[in-house]
């Protein structure tokens, strides 16, 4: 097929899809949408159109109110009186908690009702529940927003002749109800503060009264510690959470305005969730630290180690959650923040690879547990104890007693030589004797020597060993092997102090002593004839040797 055909083939194709309707074309017949814009009211969801319905009626602009609500011709001449009338029944009545209407700009889609509608509320009175109504419509600058519907508003003058005197305003004294502050009686101040001072010094001497009779119960004095233990670590945050959960329970029966609830409440519910990770973290601290304490066993150490890290990843997760809950509290949207955080990550994961190695190797070394805290290690020709293990590095303990900070991703390709798991630690030396000993005193020596090795309970008898390896140019040498049964560096050191200072004795107990360091001074040209042997070279020497050209010193 010439290419002239091809051509001619395409275009005919592209002439019968464009007689066909709606393809093709849909392109350029469709009309350009209108991209939206944010409303200015704040009518995009649910919550906001609550919201700015009782801030607009509380500051007294009831054109910005009468924006909330969907209003029959009828209404209209009256949209003030039933705004007025609508607020006071939800600062009263309105039982449920602002902050959790829907704050999506679609509102719940699992509630059974059409897509156009919500319910909120309900309000309350007497016997009556009567719920909010909120219905979608669109607005020609806006798009799509909530309102109050008329039929909600319809039952606002019905609901008003059944509001009754609060019960807080037949119990406190006149005066304090009739002065306020920011809207706020005295009286409600004082039932809001009372609120939270009342259940936070019950439960303080409740909790106290309760752990004396525990004290009093129980026998145990480990049991006893362990409790003590608990108590200590969970009281102070669990009496602040439920004295939150109470005081913020308690503002709808105070009978405070919606509006200083939908701000007080933000505040309050971000309080709580900070006392609630306090309290989360303080159950982890404790749990771990019980689940470390019942850890037996040779590989116990690891195991510790590994929980601890994990301790540090569960509570870095409690935070980034706590996080999470305040921003949705303070009305962010939290998909977009995921998605926001799901970007970074991966970005933070691009960028900060070494970071993530790090992390890693960390956890792959403790669950090889090829170290744990309170091992001593060499690694990389540093020699120390681990003192932690991070999410991104190991602190080593030098024997200095500097702090070196290696990172896991190194560590988990360098070679590590742990001195904690070993179960014996080898004593090998070579010792030397001075020229002149004689053969009766070698064996003396050597059977001397033997029999402390196969006698010592500290030494591990089937490897023991002192043999006679060489005559050397400056001393008889003698080879000592064995292993000192102990984990512990420094038994190690009291052992082999002994030994040494027993071999010592044996060697002086026979006649013979241990050879010394000889060195010799040559002339260059000369024979080179051995010197009188000789402890050390004396300082006169070394000037010597330094005043005659070409002397050296050996």
């Amino acid at each position: 097929m010439s290419l002239t055909s091809v051509l001619l083939s395409v275009a005919l194709a592209h002439t019968l899809v464009a007689q066909i309707p709606g393809v093709g074309s849909s392109n350029t017949a469709a009309e350009p949408q209108q991209p939206q814009v944010e409303d200015p009211f704040g009518r995009g969801t649910p919550r906001g159109t609550i919201t700015a319905f009782t801030e607009a009626v509380h500051r007294g602009d009831f054109a910005a109110a009468a924006r909330t609500m969907r209003l029959t011709a009828a209404q209209r001449a009256s949209a003030d009186d039933l705004a007025r009338g609508l607020s006071d029944l939800m600062d009263r009545y309105f039982i449920q908690p602002v902050t959790t209407i829907n704050g999506s700009p679609e509102g719940a889609l699992d509630d059974g009702l059409p897509m156009d509608r919500e319910r909120v509320g309900p309000v309350v009175v007497g016997r009556q529940r009567v719920p909010v109504e909120l219905v979608r419509v669109t607005d020609s600058l806006s798009g799509p927003v909530w309102l109050i519907s008329s039929e909600t508003m319809a039952q606002v003058p019905v609901l008003r002749r059944l509001v009754t005197t609060a019960w807080y305003e037949r119990v406190m004294p006149a005066a304090l109800v009739r002065r306020s502050i920011l809207g706020i009686s005295l009286a409600q101040w004082i039932l809001l503060a009372a609120s939270f001072a009342v259940p936070l010094i019950l439960l303080r001497f409740l909790t106290r009264m309760l752990m004396a009779l525990v004290r009093r119960a129980v026998e145990n004095p480990v049991l006893e510690h362990r409790l003590e233990a608990w108590y200590q670590g969970v009281r102070s945050p669990a009496i602040v959470v439920v004295t939150l959960g109470i005081h913020l329970l308690s503002m709808r029966s105070i009978g405070l305005p919606l509006t200083f609830r939908i701000r007080y409440g933000t505040v309050g519910l971000i309080v709580a969730v900070l006392a609630l990770a306090w309290l989360v973290r303080r159950l982890l601290t404790l749990s771990f630290e019980r689940t470390r304490s019942m850890m037996r066993g040779r590989d116990s150490t690891s195991t510790r180690s590994l929980l601890m890290l994990g301790e540090r990843l569960i509570k870095l997760m409690v935070i980034v959650v706590a996080i999470l809950a305040i921003l949705s509290i303070a009305g962010v949207d939290t998909k977009t923040a995921l998605a926001g955080l799901g970007i970074g990550g991966v970005a933070l994961a691009l960028g900060a690879q070494k970071t993530v190695e790090n992390f890693l190797g960390g956890v792959f070394l403790l669950s090889d547990r090829a170290l744990a805290v309170g091992d001593m290690c060499s690694v990389s020709n540093r020699v120390g104890w681990v003192e932690d293990i991070t999410l991104r590095s190991v602190r080593l303990r030098t024997l200095d007693q500097t702090l070196v900070s290696i990172p896991a991703g190194v560590l988990a390709q360098a070679g590590i030589e742990n001195f904690a798991t070993r179960g014996k630690i080898l004593l090998q030396t070579t010792l030397r004797l001075r020229h002149g000993t004689g053969v009766d005193q070698l064996k003396r020596i050597l059977d001397g020597v033997r029999a402390h090795l196969t006698s010592h309970p500290k030494l591990e008898r089937e490897v023991s060993r002192i043999r006679l390896i060489n005559f050397g140019e400056q001393a008889v040498e003698l080879e000592l092997f064995t292993y000192v049964l102990t984990a512990d560096y420094g038994e190690f050191l009291a052992v082999r102090e002994d030994l040494l200072l027993e071999i010592a004795t044996m060697v002086e107990g026979a006649g013979s002593a241990f050879a010394q360091p000889t060195q010799f001074v040559y002339l260059e040209g000369e024979a080179a004839s051995p010197a009188p042997a000789r402890p050390a070279v004396a300082p006169d020497d070394v000037r010597l040797a330094q005043a005659i050209p070409g002397a050296k010193v050996r």
